[in-house]
């Protein structure tokens, strides 16, 4: 899959979010100043040609959904940062993230446990 610009992401969160919109809706959902309707057009045109999202003729306009769930996205660009930058270890990027944010033990035991409830 292709890596999504910020501008292909922030279109994706709203499509995600409201499963299907045509170009005004997904305009609506961005704050001020929201973007032009051509730009935003353009944009999901590119997220098509891409094949992330596809479209149904509603009336005289084109309704679109995305076709890659939100979940399949975040793991292959989790999985692309960890090879980009921590040479594939999850482990380095939890330390780099601990040491960074000054994260404290009981917040890595809490994602511990959590990390174990799924296990079971």
């Amino acid at each position: 899959m292709k890596q999504l610009t910020k501008a292909e992401e922030d279109i994706m969160q709203i499509l995600w979010e409201l499963k299907r919109a045509n170009v005004k809706a997904i305009i609506e959902q961005f704050p001020e100043p929201k973007p032009a309707y051509n730009t935003v057009s353009t944009i999901v045109r590119i997220l098509e040609s891409k094949g992330v999202v596809d479209y149904e003729k509603e009336g005289k306009g084109h309704v679109y959904f995305p076709l890659m769930a939100k979940q399949d996205y975040s793991n292959q660009s989790i999985n692309k940062l960890v090879d980009n930058y921590f040479q594939g270890s999850f482990k380095s990027m939890v330390s780099f993230f601990v040491k960074k944010n000054d994260m404290n033990i009981k917040d890595l035991e809490s994602i511990l446990k959590d990390i174990n409830r799924k296990d079971t």
